[in-house]
């Protein structure tokens, strides 16, 4: 269809990552027990009331092994599943149990990270973390090749997703049923592109994407803690500790060489 200058073609909410309905059906809650895994909130502006996961750490012991997550079931068949969403904790749902949903509605939303970073106190252990390669809790996850996205076969608690080469090789990826998945089956990726969201880990990136691309995020990363505070730091102090970090590399294969596998060695030498 035709569009008029100023005509709304799209809105989102910057603050919070959708969980869209794939299918058009009917709502229900599987394992949804309020003061258990649950909690029924409302929003101070809208007077609307929202469900809302509670962290697993903080849930009951009786509550452990439940697993919250939303069905589509189909409008005539209720006994037809469409599809099943496994939800994360701290994920906001405005929907009610039942509730006729339209295919590309939302299901759920969650929040956002909020950036800690704000003064120069809060931004340092950004920096150690960045300079001590810390893997975050629920990191990002990244395609381990490129091609077209398929899913096989599920397993009890894990998604089963297929990267297919144009040479016909197939990458398998199994990803926990929480994780919301960003790609969908037939969509065309590349390596290093964000599967799953979440704070990036840096022994992904120089596996997958390389050397240079990690000392970039790195470079990248901290310069925005220290910016915020108006601190102005030279690209190559950071660079220097970079280097330093990725000073030394750990033999997996030794060859003909007088190496051993599992010796760490400068890998300059190698």
């Amino acid at each position: 269809g035709k569009v008029k200058a100023k005509d709304k073609i799209a809105d989102w909410d910057p603050h919070t990552h959708p969980i869209i309905a794939e299918n058009t059906g009917h709502v229900v809650f599987i394992d949804f027990v309020e003061g258990k895994t649950v909690v029924k909130n409302s929003d101070p502006l809208t007077g609307l009331s929202f469900f809302e996961m509670i962290e697993e750490g903080e849930r009951t012991s009786a509550a452990k092994d439940m697993k919250p997550m939303i069905k589509l079931v189909d409008k005539k068949n209720k006994k037809l599943v469409l599809s099943t969403h496994y939800l994360p904790s701290g994920v906001k749902i405005n929907l009610e149990d039942g509730q006729l949903i339209e295919a590309g509605g939302i299901l759920a939303k969650i929040p956002k990270a909020i950036s800690k970073t704000s003064d120069i106190t809060g931004g340092l252990p950004r920096v150690a973390d960045l300079f001590e390669a810390r893997k975050a809790k629920d990191h990002a996850i990244l395609a381990e090749a490129a091609g077209i996205v398929s899913f096989g076969s599920p397993t009890k608690s894990k998604v089963r997703l297929l990267i297919t080469s144009e040479e016909g090789e197939q990458t398998e990826m199994m990803i926990h049923q929480w994780r919301v998945i960003n790609v969908f089956d037939g969509e065309t990726v590349e390596k290093g592109d964000m599967i799953s969201d979440g704070p990036s880990n840096p022994h992904d990136i120089l596996r997958l994407l390389g050397v240079e691309t990690l000392a970039n995020y790195i470079v990248k990363e901290v310069q925005n803690v220290y910016r915020l505070q108006g601190v102005k730091i030279s690209d190559k102090h950071i660079e220097v500790i970079i280097k330093q970090m990725l000073r030394k590399v750990e033999i997996i294969d030794n060859g003909d060489s007088n190496y051993v596998n599992g010796e760490t060695a400068e890998y300059a030498h190698v």
